[in-house]
């Protein structure tokens, strides 16, 4: 039984590069898929953001001498490829998808609007996000609390590489240790990068609640949803 009827899913743009240098591997976005078709016939709502790191990323085309307006549009069209990847695998396995996109790109995707993002949702289909919040200088991290709060989900859920947010990098800090509940306030003092501080503050000024866990673990989805405690729960504690 879920314990949350309807989220919103951010995955990153590099989680969908799996094994590979760069772009999409379809091992990697077919187990997405398969975790996301689970819960969907679960009768859970789920709207989707990815980012698109695995193709282009705004702030390192800035650094590399790209004007950081059309760098981030860059990074925009590399969420939609991403979208459109992931909404052609859920239909693969049954599961209606639609992307709704935060500029105008018909007929790749529909333009966003939260009508239409709430009438999709209570089809039972799939929404996914694309294109960020539409506008430079915000993160996919940003676009998903906005999109979240927008089609009042009852949680976040970040799905990452790593089971939850630690002390430390655990990837470089052996002696890092995991939390299993932390305050949006306790992120700020200690400096935690657990998304970008705009995105955090839309969090919890609109008590957002966060689940940070590791979503390349097949089957992990499914427990966050039903209310298993994997991962790190986020908020105003």
């Amino acid at each position: 039984m879920a314990k949350y009827k309807r989220i919103l899913l951010k995955l990153s743009g590099e989680s969908l590069m799996g094994q590979k240098q760069y772009g999409i591997d379809e091992q990697r976005l077919d187990e997405y898929a398969t975790q996301i078709a689970d819960i969907v016939r679960q009768g859970v709502e789920v709207g989707i953001v990815i980012g698109g790191g695995n193709i282009f990323r705004g702030l390192s085309g800035a650094a590399k001498g790209f004007d950081r307006v059309k760098g981030d549009q860059m990074g925009m069209l590399a969420t939609v490829i991403n979208s459109l990847a992931l909404s052609s695998a859920l239909e693969q396995r049954g599961i209606a998808a639609r992307v709704l996109t935060a500029v105008r790109m018909e007929p790749i995707g529909e333009f966003y609007s939260k009508a239409k993002a709430i009438e999709t949702l209570r089809r039972g289909e799939v929404a996914i996000f694309a294109a960020g919040t539409g506008n430079p200088y915000f993160t996919t991290d940003t676009g998903s609390s906005l999109r979240g709060i927008e089609i009042e989900a009852d949680v976040m859920l970040k799905g990452t590489r790593v089971d939850g947010i630690y002390t430390a990098d655990p990837e470089k800090d052996p002696t890092a240790t995991k939390f299993d509940k932390i305050s949006f306030d306790e992120i700020y003092a200690r400096g935690l990068k657990v998304m970008d501080l705009t995105a955090t503050t839309m969090c919890k000024e609109n008590n957002l609640p966060i689940i940070v866990f590791d979503m390349d673990t097949p089957g992990n989805l499914a427990k966050v949803v039903a209310g298993e405690n994997i991962g790190t729960f986020v908020g105003n504690l």
